[in-house]
């Protein structure tokens, strides 16, 4: 195989196992797209928790595609938190960087737009070393509702391709991710592959499985603590871990870490 071709097999397989990583971002139990211009006190908890998963997505898209992240893009959104521990450029192909920046940039919007609503905190310590995706992906994202739908879509049509090093297919690779989020979670089925059985799939006749959803079609969500069971990698929402090694800000993670 010549160099070029190898760089360019190498550059692909990077680019699906970076799609599949994204899946590992957890869907929050409640749609923040629309953001009002006030907020009532009883709901600022409930807005602020998701900042967790903003920075993180921030984080781990705009490293992924431009090897840099807010500290240059956006420094004030950080407000004095600690830079990301381990986050480093992916090898990814042209449509992939491209599509991975674009989900960079507009999760930098959604933090903007969160702290405009909420006082926020600041960003908290991550850690996006690749042991501790290795760890994750030993048993373990979806991602706001538009950016998962064409990741999802993209590595369906890519649900046969064999995923180097793993040896496994791509819709193989997704399954035991949903298998590992449900797993630390704690839930019954609330994540779901590419493929499932047609019992599965969308009333009962397909097992395509483009759109992870429920039996009436409608997408899965999860409680504070089954996002925290996951990105910490444990399945304990009182045992900081994974992603956020120091814990998860605000007053619904650290409730948990203090009660421990």
């Amino acid at each position: 195989m010549s160099m070029s071709m190898s760089s360019h097999m190498g550059s692909m397989a990077s680019s699906i196992v970076a799609f599949v990583l994204v899946l590992l971002l957890p869907k929050y139990l409640a749609n923040n797209n629309n953001i009002g211009s006030s907020v009532l006190n009883s709901d600022v908890d409930l807005l602020e928790f998701p900042l967790n998963l903003e920075f993180l997505e921030t984080e781990f898209f705009l490293y992924g595609a431009l090897g840099y992240g807010l500290d240059r893009v956006a420094p004030h959104l950080t407000k004095g938190g600690p830079s990301p521990v381990g986050a480093t450029k992916a090898n990814l192909d042209n449509i992939t960087a491209d599509i991975i920046t674009q989900f960079g940039f507009q999760e930098v919007g959604h933090l903007r737009a969160i702290q405009h609503t909420v006082k926020g905190f600041p960003r908290p310590l991550l850690n996006l070393s690749s042991s501790v995706f290795a760890g994750l992906l030993a048993g373990l994202l979806g991602v706001e509702s538009g950016q998962d739908a064409v990741i999802r879509a993209l590595l369906y049509e890519r649900k046969e391709m064999t995923v180097e090093p793993y040896n496994i297919t791509v819709a193989e690779f997704t399954e035991r991710i949903s298998e590992l989020r449900n797993r630390l979670g704690r839930t019954d089925v609330t994540d779901e592959g590419l493929v499932v059985p047609i019992d599965l799939g969308a009333e009962g006749k397909v097992s395509g499985n483009v759109l992870s959803a429920n039996q009436d079609s409608l997408s899965y969500g999860r409680t504070p603590a089954e996002i925290l069971r996951i990105v910490y990698g444990n399945g304990n929402e009182r045992v900081a871990g994974g992603f956020f090694p120091k814990g998860a800000n605000g007053r619904i993670a650290r409730s948990y870490l203090v009660s421990s």
